[in-house]
């Protein structure tokens, strides 16, 4: 029977032999030096994680005695997965889910910042609400009616591209509906049941998937560009998003939903190819250019 620990050392040596192969592949080589100072392991340990990739992964490094490091090699074959958004993320923000040490860039990148930020007193209240599945008591400020009281059952976090929302049952309206974090004054978890009814399973524009067929906008003059751009085929992007997220995902991506793709601008390269699709999506008046009336 395996122990615990031999298991658990079994994970971290895991999570060590990943850092190797996503350094090797996306930085061009890997040295003791670097699982030392990630990792606060011994020599020893690094030579041994080092050691055990060479025999899992082959081909994939080659010794450079110069530099004592080992480099990526012409017959690499990624040893682990990684999706774009995992990489791009480590390469920009730092490795590692764990706040010990201090997480670097590993290459300059600017990205648009999102100009606002919730409190984390506020974050941490929904997040302990979500994952425990309780219901929140908030202060709320909105642009209709000012500060008002509300009980609401939270169960996941939007980032719209430019703010960050939860999605929640309103006990108030009696309606699922999207809350920005930056205008919750006050967050409390409360202890009550929730019911079926408030539940994800319950959000029907949650749980409606929309197909959208995105386009290059018609009034691009070479669409093929646009094609590759998004990795098109036949000159379609087919998406699926979630009712609830398909207004923001439009507005965020710039894409012209008027009749007739009229809209004009630079910054207009997409078009969506099937309105119809948004028939029934609550907040798709979010979406550039889209009138229901005018598509019936």
């Amino acid at each position: 029977m395996v122990s615990e620990q031999a298991i658990e050392m079994a994970r971290a040596q895991k999570i060590r032999l990943a850092h190797i192969d996503f350094r090797v592949n996306f930085l061009g080589s890997i040295g003791r030096n670097d699982l030392i100072s990630r990792f606060d392991v011994k020599e020893a340990a690094a030579t041994r994680d080092i050691a055990e990739y060479r025999r899992l992964a082959c081909n994939n490094l080659v010794y450079d005695g110069a530099s004592k490091r080992y480099i990526r090699s012409e017959v690499f074959s990624p040893l682990f997965n990684f999706s774009p958004s995992q990489v791009l993320t480590a390469l920009t923000q730092g490795l590692g889910d764990d706040f010990v040490g201090i997480h670097r860039a590993y290459i300059s990148c600017e990205t648009p910042a999102h100009l606002s930020k919730p409190s984390i007193l506020i974050l941490s209240a929904v997040s302990r609400a979500i994952f425990q599945k309780r219901a929140l008591h908030i202060q709320y400020r909105s642009l209709t009616s000012g500060i008002s009281s509300r009980q609401i059952v939270p169960f996941a976090l939007i980032d719209n591209g430019l703010r960050w929302h939860v999605r929640a049952f309103d006990r108030k309206r009696g309606l699922f509906t999207d809350f920005v974090l930056t205008r919750m004054m006050e967050a409390s978890v409360l202890e009550d049941t929730i019911l079926e009814n408030e539940t994800r399973d319950a959000d029907i524009q949650w749980n409606r998937i929309v197909e959208l067929e995105i386009a290059p906008h018609p009034k691009v003059q070479y669409p093929e560009t646009i094609e590759l751009d998004y990795g098109m085929t036949s000159g379609v992007l087919q998406v699926n998003v979630r009712a609830a997220m398909a207004g923001y995902m439009l507005r965020h991506w710039n894409v012209d939903c008027s009749k007739g793709h009229k809209h004009d601008g630079n910054e207009m390269q997409l078009c969506l190819r099937n309105p119809a699709a948004l028939y029934g999506v609550q907040n798709a008046l979010m979406a550039p250019g889209y009138d229901a009336e005018s598509w019936k």
